[in-house]
């Protein structure tokens, strides 16, 4: 039997999910010959899947864990994981325009139960305007106009979880200077921060402005974005910015490091209601 590879697939979850069967092994007291032997595979190929190196073939995923000895019920649940894992997400039709390194982020936020995003700059990507987006779009590296439209399409497109059905809850931390970086002009600005003061309207969003006054803070490095899933085969996950990308941190020392500063700067922060007042005292800013 041949390996899976599935491009198309999330490569963080096949990395997450790889460990996870990694550990029902070792708890099976199951060596990696031994569940070779169980696919009638070498034990290369299953330590190619433990790392996440290939796609999650079903009938060897299925056949693992029933020889790991794991309840039918638990089973079917990590079986929806893989099927998820091995499906293209909405983003695959425009690969051409998100960059790779970005698809395992749309990938998390599209799959999580709570997002808090800490950005010190602009308004988070999930509540833009159309407009705002373009500009702070255009300012990046070179694009041309048609590739520019399709990422703002993109960037838009991913703010319709927040009116699924099962939307996550979203939790923003953003700083007072955001409000008062002129993006795209007065016009512009204007329109994104109603948007925004609207968005902290609804019951799954909270939106809370670090004051000016406040000056350092733990978080003042820069911006990050902290992932929590129903599913307990994924966990906690923080998403650290960069200029060329970004790097995705799941270890549990590393993402309670974050979990500890957020928590400490929604303190400093401003309340929700006094957000609010924050927001409209922007709004009539001429």
């Amino acid at each position: 039997m041949g390996e899976s590879k599935s491009p198309s697939a999330p490569p963080f979850w096949r990395i997450i999910l790889g460990r996870r069967l990694a550990d029902l092994r070792e708890q099976a007291r199951m060596s990696q010959e031994g569940a070779g032997k169980v696919l009638d595979l070498s034990m290369a190929t299953v330590r190619r899947m433990e790392r996440g190196e290939v796609g999650l073939k079903p009938l060897y995923v299925r056949a693992l864990l029933q020889a790991y000895g794991l309840p039918a019920s638990e089973v079917a649940a990590f079986m929806e994981l893989v099927e998820q894992a091995n499906t293209p997400g909405w983003w695959h039709r425009y690969r051409d325009t998100v960059p790779a390194w970005f698809s395992p982020y749309v990938a998390l936020e599209d799959a999580a139960s709570l997002i808090r995003i800490y950005e010190p700059h602009y308004v988070p990507g999930l509540l833009q305007t159309e407009d705002y987006a373009r500009s702070v779009l255009r300012a990046g590296q070179h694009r041309s106009a048609e590739e520019l439209e399709r990422q703002v399409v993109v960037r838009i497109k991913r703010q319709e979880l927040l009116c699924r059905e099962d939307a996550p809850t979203l939790w923003v931390l953003m700083e007072e200077s955001a409000l008062y970086r002129p993006v795209g002009g007065p016009q512009v600005m204007r329109a994104q921060i109603q948007r925004v003061l609207d968005a902290s309207q609804q019951p799954n969003i909270r939106v809370q402005i670090l004051p000016l006054g406040i000056g350092a803070h733990p978080g003042a490095f820069g911006p990050f974005t902290y992932f929590r899933f129903p599913a307990p085969e994924l966990p906690d996950t923080v998403h650290v910015d960069a200029l060329a990308g970004g790097d995705f941190k799941d270890r549990e020392d590393d993402v309670a490091r974050y979990l500890e500063t957020l928590d400490r700067m929604t303190v400093q922060a401003a309340k929700i209601d006094p957000s609010r007042e924050m927001l409209e005292n922007a709004l009539k800013k001429d």
